[in-house]
């Protein structure tokens, strides 16, 4: 009985680990002017805000995938990752970043100090916003069902049905990721001690 319940109660911190999404953007409805991002003057533009020690993103990154290979020609994509001030080189280029660079139509950015993500109002890795060919706000959320789950969910759909129709049932989601200015983050920890973010 006693194995049960510690079972039960391990089973129950994962799921509401999981299930608990994080603190979601307050996007500029307009194109913020002061971006360093080439804003796609003839579509679409997607922006995703990465921490790129963050395991709950590689599932984000994997949607991504899918979400290019149903909007080919169409969108436009950034993924943008948080390098603090100060750390090494190459610090932020992971295999999230690596699995980024791979898919055909997204360009991989550094976010130096993220100030980037301070721009379009960004706290979660894993943050996607999609603006229009005129820099109007779409879409803002995320496209992950739960922390670090690949598999249908409504942030995807939305983005797919806004860049391929021109509406969506829902035009914000939750994120699901770490924090990205969150020190004791469990995503902050690197294997140079020196560089703990």
């Amino acid at each position: 009985m006693l194995w049960l319940l510690i079972v039960g109660i391990g089973l129950s911190v994962l799921w509401n680990y999981e299930s608990t999404p994080g603190a979601s953007a307050n996007p500029p409805a307009l194109w913020p002017v002061e971006s360093k991002i080439q804003r796609a003057p003839a579509h679409d533009t997607l922006v995703i805000l990465v921490h790129p020690h963050c395991p709950c993103t590689r599932a984000t990154i994997g949607e991504l995938a899918e979400l290019m290979a149903h909007c080919q020609g169409r969108l436009t994509a950034y993924v943008l990752f948080l390098k603090p001030e100060g750390f090494v080189d190459d610090w932020e280029k992971t295999d999230l970043w690596q699995s980024a660079a791979s898919i055909p139509g997204v360009n991989v950015m550094v976010d130096d100090d993220g100030a980037e993500a301070s721009r379009f109002n960004s706290q979660t890795s894993g943050q996607t916003i999609l603006y229009d060919d005129e820099g109007r706000l779409m879409f803002s959320g995320g496209i992950t069902a739960s922390r670090g789950h690949l598999g249908d969910n409504d942030g995807e759909s939305a983005i797919v049905s806004l860049v391929n129709k021109g509406s969506a049932v829902r035009t914000e989601t939750s994120v699901f990721g770490c924090p990205l200015f969150d020190k004791n983050s469990e995503c902050r920890k690197t294997k140079d001690k020196q560089n703990e973010y």
